[in-house]
């Protein structure tokens, strides 16, 4: 099973993933982990991205993309992998297509999570509020200013792949607003 999850912030994407990586026993891939794991690994398309990294910029599409290439020719993800929080934009999405059809491989599905945005925050504030009454410190990405400005940034870089991917008539959608278990079944349905 080869998949992409997308989905803004707070959606649910990282519990679905998890349940889907003990169901299919694949891999999930997140781009920050692998970058770190290249560095560490000193690959060369590691050491590009130290290097980036190093002097306080951003690492390029093209060395993401090389991280990838890289890291779903690993034994773990022969069955196949999970992308979540990639591509992040429509310029990946369109990298990823040529990376993975050089490699002859399809992806299976491109499942979004729909999700009401105000409900999403309305849960965040809910939290942080819940957290600081139990004596405990908010985490920085349930800080409801933090999140908004996430959420701002998914709506204008990472919601337009999922346009991509619907205009090519291979986006699954699924309602990330019910209970977790709910959207598992419902997931389940989706990829078969």
């Amino acid at each position: 099973m080869r998949l992409i999850l997308l989905g803004p912030p707070g959606a649910g994407k990282g519990t679905q993933a998890a349940r889907l990586v003990e169901k299919f026993s694949i891999p999930q891939l997140s781009t920050g982990d692998m970058l770190r794991a290249a560095v560490k690994a000193g690959s060369p398309v590691g050491l590009q991205a130290k290097a980036v990294m190093d002097a306080g910029g951003l690492v390029s599409d093209e060395i993401v993309v090389g991280i990838i290439s890289d890291r779903i020719e690993e034994a773990d993800a022969k069955n196949g992998f999970i992308l979540d929080g990639f591509p992040r934009t429509v310029a990946q999405a369109k990298a990823l297509d040529e990376l993975l059809a050089k490699k002859h491989m399809d992806l299976d599905a491109i499942v979004e999570l729909k999700v009401d945005e105000n409900a999403l925050l309305a849960r965040i504030e809910n939290r942080a509020r819940e957290t600081l009454a139990a004596g405990g410190t908010v985490r920085a990405d349930d800080n409801p200013d933090a999140f908004k400005v996430r959420l701002d940034a998914y709506r204008v870089q990472t919601a337009p792949v999922s346009a991509y991917y619907a205009s090519k008539g291979t986006l699954k959608t699924v309602d990330g607003m019910m209970p977790i278990d709910d959207v598992t079944k419902a997931l389940d349905k989706v990829l078969g």
